[in-house]
């Protein structure tokens, strides 16, 4: 499997957008051209990744000052089960393993009222099989509930998610209002 760093210029490739646009819940999607617009403001890693020619999955990382924050993770539902996401996440964590900490949230397999409990067990049990950490810390949005998960065994509060919170909010903030309609 082979990693390619893309910019905002390459992002636009309609097949990259429908990865991204079937991979995550509607709810947890920021519009995809708003995405590529916060490529150019922020400090953002977007790596895709090729088994020859045929598109695997990417990841999305924020690089802040203190965390790298996964933002964005997708495989190919046809290629899931496949050891793939297993290689683009040990890709992922050797990139950033003597850099800040290497952060995710992701649907908590705490939530007793989740429509899909067993979906978030196994994602999280994937993550814990593949060095991820549960750093007890969780948070609430928009009624679901997100667990947030480390490279490192540092702690991690509710305090320091909002730091990457702030700093999407302020991101967030510079795209022109026309873009995100």
């Amino acid at each position: 499997m082979r990693a390619v760093e893309i910019n905002s210029g390459k992002a636009g490739d309609e097949e990259l957008r429908r990865l991204y646009e079937t991979a995550f819940p509607v709810g947890e999607q920021i519009p995809y051209d708003d995405l590529i617009y916060l490529m150019d403001v922020m400090d953002i890693d977007y790596t895709t990744y090729y088994e020859g020619e045929m598109l695997v999955g990417f990841m999305i990382v924020l690089r802040l000052p203190k965390y790298n924050w996964g933002w964005y993770f997708a495989v190919r539902e046809v290629l899931r089960g496949k050891g793939y996401g297993q290689g683009i996440l040990s890709d992922t964590l050797d990139k950033y393993r003597n850099k800040n900490p290497y952060i995710i949230d992701i649907e908590s397999p705490l939530q007793t009222d989740a429509p899909n409990p067993e979906q978030r067990k196994r994602r999280h049990a994937f993550y814990l099989r593949n060095g991820m950490k549960d750093t007890g810390a969780y948070r609430t949005y928009n009624g679901i509930t997100f667990t947030i998960l480390s490279s490192s065994d540092e702690p991690f509060t509710a305090q320091d998610y909002e730091y990457i919170v702030a700093a999407l909010r302020a991101a967030w903030g510079k795209i022109p209002s026309e873009q995100s309609k």
